[in-house]
Protein backbone atom coordinates (compact mmCIF):
# COMPACT_ATOMS: atom_id res chain seq x y z
CA UNK A 1 0.00 0.00 0.00
CA UNK A 2 1.88 3.39 -0.82
CA UNK A 3 1.77 6.05 1.42
CA UNK A 4 -0.43 8.33 -0.97
CA UNK A 5 -2.86 5.36 -1.09
CA UNK A 6 -6.24 6.28 1.31
CA UNK A 7 -6.73 4.49 3.95
CA UNK A 8 -10.11 2.12 4.25
CA UNK A 9 -11.79 1.51 7.44
CA UNK A 10 -10.98 -2.17 6.94
CA UNK A 11 -6.78 -1.35 6.87
CA UNK A 12 -7.11 0.30 9.83
CA UNK A 13 -7.66 -2.83 11.33
CA UNK A 14 -4.96 -4.68 10.68
CA UNK A 15 -2.05 -4.66 12.98
CA UNK A 16 1.14 -2.64 12.52
CA UNK A 17 3.38 -5.73 12.25
CA UNK A 18 5.79 -6.15 9.21
CA UNK A 19 4.57 -10.23 8.10
CA UNK A 20 1.44 -12.38 8.68
CA UNK A 21 1.14 -16.11 8.30
CA UNK A 22 -1.24 -17.31 5.90
CA UNK A 23 -4.20 -18.30 9.15
CA UNK A 24 -3.96 -14.30 10.35
CA UNK A 25 -4.67 -13.33 6.86
CA UNK A 26 -7.40 -15.32 6.50
CA UNK A 27 -8.64 -14.71 9.77
CA UNK A 28 -8.02 -10.73 8.65
CA UNK A 29 -10.22 -11.21 5.35
CA UNK A 30 -12.79 -13.56 6.08
CA UNK A 31 -11.78 -16.49 4.01
CA UNK A 32 -10.52 -19.52 4.19
CA UNK A 33 -6.69 -20.09 4.12
CA UNK A 34 -7.08 -22.38 0.59
CA UNK A 35 -8.95 -19.15 -1.28
CA UNK A 36 -6.06 -17.16 -0.55
CA UNK A 37 -4.05 -19.84 -2.21
CA UNK A 38 -6.20 -20.26 -4.71
CA UNK A 39 -6.13 -15.99 -5.38
CA UNK A 40 -2.39 -16.02 -5.14
CA UNK A 41 -2.27 -17.85 -8.62
CA UNK A 42 -5.46 -16.38 -10.20
CA UNK A 43 -3.95 -12.37 -9.43
CA UNK A 44 -0.29 -13.20 -10.05
CA UNK A 45 0.69 -12.38 -6.06
CA UNK A 46 4.24 -13.81 -5.23
CA UNK A 47 4.28 -14.32 -1.35
CA UNK A 48 7.52 -13.64 0.83
CA UNK A 49 8.43 -17.05 1.90
CA UNK A 50 10.22 -18.14 5.23
CA UNK A 51 13.17 -20.23 5.37
CA UNK A 52 10.82 -23.11 6.16
CA UNK A 53 8.52 -22.36 3.51
CA UNK A 54 5.68 -20.61 5.03
CA UNK A 55 4.17 -17.83 3.28
CA UNK A 56 3.97 -14.38 4.88
CA UNK A 57 2.10 -11.46 3.47
CA UNK A 58 3.05 -8.07 4.12
CA UNK A 59 0.05 -5.22 4.91
CA UNK A 60 -0.16 -4.53 0.75
CA UNK A 61 -0.81 -8.18 0.38
CA UNK A 62 -3.75 -7.69 3.20
CA UNK A 63 -4.96 -4.79 1.22
CA UNK A 64 -5.09 -6.35 -2.12
CA UNK A 65 -6.85 -9.71 -0.93
CA UNK A 66 -9.57 -7.19 1.18
CA UNK A 67 -10.19 -5.71 -2.58
CA UNK A 68 -10.23 -9.08 -4.15
CA UNK A 69 -12.65 -9.99 -1.65
CA UNK A 70 -15.02 -6.96 -2.29
CA UNK A 71 -15.14 -7.31 -5.55
CA UNK A 72 -15.73 -10.89 -5.81
CA UNK A 73 -18.43 -10.86 -2.53
CA UNK A 74 -19.73 -7.64 -2.54
CA UNK A 75 -19.48 -6.52 -5.93
CA UNK A 76 -20.29 -9.78 -7.77
CA UNK A 77 -17.41 -9.46 -10.46
CA UNK A 78 -15.86 -13.21 -11.94
CA UNK A 79 -12.60 -13.87 -11.39
CA UNK A 80 -11.36 -12.18 -14.78
CA UNK A 81 -13.37 -8.99 -13.75
CA UNK A 82 -11.97 -8.33 -10.64
CA UNK A 83 -8.61 -9.34 -12.30
CA UNK A 84 -9.36 -6.61 -15.00
CA UNK A 85 -10.64 -3.98 -12.56
CA UNK A 86 -7.45 -4.26 -10.15
CA UNK A 87 -5.31 -4.25 -13.10
CA UNK A 88 -6.57 -0.97 -14.35
CA UNK A 89 -6.95 0.59 -10.94
CA UNK A 90 -2.98 0.02 -10.81
CA UNK A 91 -2.33 1.06 -14.15
CA UNK A 92 -4.44 4.47 -13.38
CA UNK A 93 -6.14 4.00 -16.90
CA UNK A 94 -9.16 4.07 -14.85
CA UNK A 95 -9.68 4.04 -11.13
CA UNK A 96 -11.15 0.30 -10.39
CA UNK A 97 -14.69 0.30 -9.62
CA UNK A 98 -16.08 1.21 -5.97
CA UNK A 99 -19.31 1.31 -4.38
CA UNK A 100 -21.03 -0.89 -7.34
CA UNK A 101 -23.98 -3.11 -5.46
CA UNK A 102 -25.28 -5.95 -7.59
CA UNK A 103 -28.87 -7.15 -6.76
CA UNK A 104 -28.32 -11.32 -7.86
CA UNK A 105 -32.04 -11.45 -7.59
CA UNK A 106 -32.90 -9.03 -10.37
CA UNK A 107 -29.87 -9.98 -12.35
CA UNK A 108 -31.14 -13.46 -12.76
CA UNK A 109 -34.44 -11.93 -13.13
CA UNK A 110 -32.74 -9.70 -16.10
CA UNK A 111 -31.45 -12.83 -17.55
CA UNK A 112 -33.90 -14.96 -17.66
CA UNK A 113 -35.98 -12.21 -19.45
CA UNK A 114 -33.02 -12.04 -21.73
CA UNK A 115 -33.13 -16.07 -22.29
CA UNK A 116 -37.44 -15.77 -22.89
CA UNK A 117 -36.87 -13.04 -25.60
CA UNK A 118 -33.80 -15.19 -27.09
CA UNK A 119 -36.40 -18.03 -27.37
CA UNK A 120 -38.57 -15.90 -29.01
CA UNK A 121 -36.62 -14.56 -31.34
CA UNK A 122 -35.45 -17.86 -32.35
CA UNK A 123 -38.97 -18.63 -32.89
CA UNK A 124 -39.54 -15.63 -35.21
CA UNK A 125 -36.67 -16.45 -36.83
CA UNK A 126 -37.76 -20.41 -37.52
CA UNK A 127 -41.58 -18.69 -38.78
CA UNK A 128 -39.82 -16.32 -41.72
CA UNK A 129 -37.62 -19.70 -42.38
CA UNK A 130 -41.15 -21.79 -42.76
CA UNK A 131 -43.07 -18.65 -44.90
CA UNK A 132 -39.70 -18.01 -47.46
CA UNK A 133 -39.89 -21.59 -48.27
CA UNK A 134 -43.57 -21.74 -48.40
CA UNK A 135 -43.30 -18.79 -51.46
CA UNK A 136 -40.56 -20.10 -52.52
CA UNK A 137 -42.60 -23.41 -53.29
CA UNK A 138 -45.53 -21.29 -54.80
Amino acid sequence: MSDDAPETELDRDIPDKLYFRIGEVAELVGVEPHVLRYWEGEFRMRPHRSNSGQRLYRKKDISRFLKIRRLLHTEGFTIAGARKALSRGAEGNAPAPTGIEVDLDKLQEAAERLGAVRAQLVSFREELRRLDADAANR
